[in-house]
């Protein structure tokens, strides 16, 4: 290509003029990509008087692409010159979209007009079109790269040739327009489950049909199940694979006994909570006549009943996990394996898969055997009753249950002196009624029963794990399924560590395995005080997530160097995967296949974080539920979060929580200073931050949103009790427009 002349208005521009006039004029475009400027106004920008000079810049980067001409001398940046990102849709309630974006600092905020209906889980490509003066980047979505989810849980409301259903999620921020064909039964005002169909650029609402009726708003069975919808659950079994499980058979042949290692004869029971019924584990004691301890953690063999590509193993692999709602567990198998024929019920012959272990009394493992096996449990505890006996009380297995609790005490203190995290939150529990309402709440701490559950379960997972993965002299590496735990996010970690300076808390470590030592002394160091579950929900969100992979870095939480999930088959899909690849490896076989696997990984880790996220939204479903006849009461709390647009209250007897909007305190206007965590008060200076005690009054319970608002009454010193009241006073309705920078108050001009 020949090379471009210069003009004569260029060959007067010096070399270093040119390359600052470019420079300075390229930024004013980027910085604000949608707005279009003549040369006067680039001029004026930039502080020059020589327009001459500023408009052959302009024309020389209209020549190169960069700009282009919109108007009768005006310029703007082109589209393919504009910043842009692929990323993840967060949709807020008010209909403003935050794209998450790998390797940016900040999320790019998108105003409704510029999503073009992309929607919440969306990925997208999005174009940077102007940057704010807080530094945040504003951009305008271009293309949807994949849809999320098109389905979604409202209440429907009829009229005569037409429907609309008002969404539950506050993510979804327009009702679902459903045509008179499409109402397919619903009647007025019932929750339906409603799938989008189309929604043009030019439509308002997008256009939907309903795919399923709940029921009617309130009823406790309809509730649970539009939150098992909402988060594209199942909330019950296809009549086919329930009429195939029947049909597996629970006699257990003698050729098959033959082929297991025999434990009948050997004490053996389980430990589960009260209202189980799939009981997956159960432990056996018996002494060695060298004097040390045979531990056996056995569990139940799923796999010797659901076999690879059957009907019923799509299904679990689609499933992945059990879910646990407050008041129902939906499980991953048909009833018949999960509570019959894979629970290890008392007094009944069942077949297991063993982790078998050679113990000295001070816990020291000296063998391990793994294989398939039989058992019988002799007896079936509840946590309290297995905890009752530990105290000093009477029961079956009595010496047996003592020793493997004081093993369970070994295991578990060598394990914390290895590194291993003390996370233990409370578990918030209800006392429901007969139709599914809350009449109290309260929390249940793990005990020493629990504790010896947990230490042999953790044994079995671990050395499971070490036994496939860790290579011996000359052994190739072979494919397996591992539980692993990245190491914390620095950057995380950094601002948990300022947070809780603020309490009185020093935290010294700062790399390895010295920040798990240290942040278990911090956490046994909060036991009992005000700021627990505070901090202990904070350092947890500073951790990264657990997931399941076949490529092995460790579970960072735990401090093992090999860990896997092995001990739960009938309510986890990869323990199902473990034990076919434990089996296939004790008969000799060749690494099994690393993709397919690796595929099984990823739809087993994305499922559990949907079910946890039902756990939690049924929880907080009964939450709202249980405070709906409290309004107008006045509760302590603690400040647990703060953002833009509230603060987030924890009351301390339930750990309910709620939030309290900016826009509601009255005292003030209040702006968040997002450096110091903390909502300060435009004209009175007063800060509410993380840790904060306070008073809040209960002003309204959303049960359709599971959302508490609370009014703020005051700030409260926990030790004196002493409420330092807001003032009730009523401010002007406009807000002034102001920001935080560098810690400091500024009006913008």
């Amino acid at each position: 290509m020949a090379k471009r002349k210069k003009s004569k208005r260029e060959e007067n521009i010096t070399a270093d003029t040119l390359k600052e006039y470019k420079h300075y004029i390229f930024q004013i475009f980027n910085n604000n990509p949608a707005q279009s400027y003549n040369v006067k106004q680039v001029a004026a920008r930039m502080g020059v008087s020589d327009k001459d000079a500023v408009y052959t810049i302009l024309i020389m980067l209209a020549e190169e692409g960069v700009i282009e001409k919109v108007s009768r001398g005006g310029f703007q940046l082109t589209r393919k010159a504009m910043p842009l990102y692929t990323g993840r849709v967060e949709m807020n309630a008010s209909g403003v979209a935050y794209i998450v974006v790998e390797g940016l600092d900040k999320d790019i905020i998108v105003d409704q007009r510029n999503t073009h209906h992309a929607m919440h889980g969306d990925t997208v490509e999005v174009t940077v079109i102007a940057r704010r003066r807080d530094g945040r980047e504003e951009g305008e979505i271009t293309r949807i790269i994949e849809q999320g989810r098109r389905q979604f849980v409202g209440r429907i409301e009829i009229s005569e040739r037409f429907a609309f259903v008002s969404i539950d999620s506050r993510t979804m921020t327009v009702d679902i327009f459903v045509p008179e064909r499409h109402i397919n039964g619903a009647q007025n005002g019932q929750k339906v489950v409603v799938k989008i169909l189309e929604w043009s650029e030019n439509q308002k609402n997008p256009i939907g049909t309903v795919v399923d009726v709940l029921g009617n708003v309130g009823d406790n069975t309809t509730e649970m199940h539009a939150i098992l919808a909402e988060f594209e659950l199942p909330y019950k079994f296809p009549e086919e694979l329930e009429k195939q499980a029947e049909k597996i058979s629970a006699k257990i042949l003698k050729k098959e006994i033959a082929k297991r290692r025999d434990m009948r004869g050997v004490a053996t029971f389980t430990i589960d909570p009260a209202d189980a019924k799939d009981f997956d584990d159960a432990l056996s004691l018996e002494k060695l006549a060298n004097g040390n301890w045979e531990v056996g953690v056995h569990i139940a063999d799923v796999t010797h009943y659901v076999r690879e590509g059957t009907d019923i193993d799509n299904e679990a692999i689609s499933r992945a996990t059990s879910v646990y709602l407050v008041d129902r567990t939906v499980p991953m198998l048909p009833e018949k394996l999960s509570n019959f024929l894979c629970s290890l019920r008392p007094n009944e012959e069942k077949l297991c898969f063993s982790a078998i272990f050679e113990l000295t009394d001070e816990g020291q493992l000296v063998s391990e055997w793994f294989g398939r096996t039989v058992i019988l449990s002799d007896k079936r505890f509840s946590y309290e009753e297995a905890q009752a006996i530990i105290e000093g009380g009477e029961g079956e297995c009595k010496d047996e249950m003592l020793i493997l609790d004081n093993l369970a005490k070994k295991l578990r203190k060598e394990r914390f002196r290895n590194g291993s995290i003390g996370f233990e939150r409370d578990e918030a529990k209800f006392i429901l009624d007969e139709s599914g309402k809350p009449l109290g709440v309260y929390f249940k701490q793990a005990k020493d029963s629990n504790h010896l559950i947990e230490e042999f379960m953790l044994l079995a997972n671990r050395r499971v794990a070490q036994f496939i993965g860790k290579k011996k002299a000359g052994q190739k590496e072979r494919t397996f399924v591992y539980r692993i735990h990245d190491k914390p996010n620095q950057e995380k970690f950094d601002k948990f560590k300022g947070f809780i300076s603020r309490f009185g808390y020093t935290f010294k470590a700062d790399k390895g395995r010295a920040v798990a030592k240290e942040l278990t002394k911090l956490l046994e160091s909060l036991k009992g005080k005000k700021e627990e579950n505070l901090i202990s929900t904070l350092a947890i969100r500073s951790m990264a997530k657990a997931a399941y992979s076949t490529h092995n870095i460790g579970h960072y939480g735990l401090g093992f160097e090999y860990y896997t999930h092995f001990t739960s088959p009938i309510r986890r899909y990869p323990d199902m995967m473990v034990h076919r690849l434990l089996q296939h490896y004790l008969d000799g076989g060749k690494s099994a296949k690393e993709d397919l696997y690796e595929q099984l990984c990823e739809q087993s880790s994305a499922m559990e974080v949907r079910a946890a996220e039902a756990e939690r939204a049924s929880i907080k479903y009964k939450m709202v539920e249980f405070m709906e006849d409290k309004l107008g009461q006045e509760f302590d709390g603690t400040i647990s979060g703060v953002t833009d647009w509230g603060l987030y209250v924890e009351l301390s007897e339930t750990h309910i929580e709620g939030m309290v909007a900016l826009r509601d305190m009255n005292d003030d206007f209040y702006a968040f200073d997002a450096e110091s965590y903390a909502a300060v008060g435009h004209n009175t200076g007063r800060r509410f931050t993380l840790g904060d005690g306070v008073r809040v009054r209960i002003k309204r319970a959303d049960l359709a949103r599971k959302q508490l608002d609370y009014e703020m009454v005051g700030s409260l010193d926990f030790k004196t009790k002493k409420l330092d009241a807001l003032p009730t006073f009523t401010l002007p309705a406009k807000q002034p427009d102001f920001q935080f920078t560098k810690s400091k108050r500024k009006k913008r001009k």
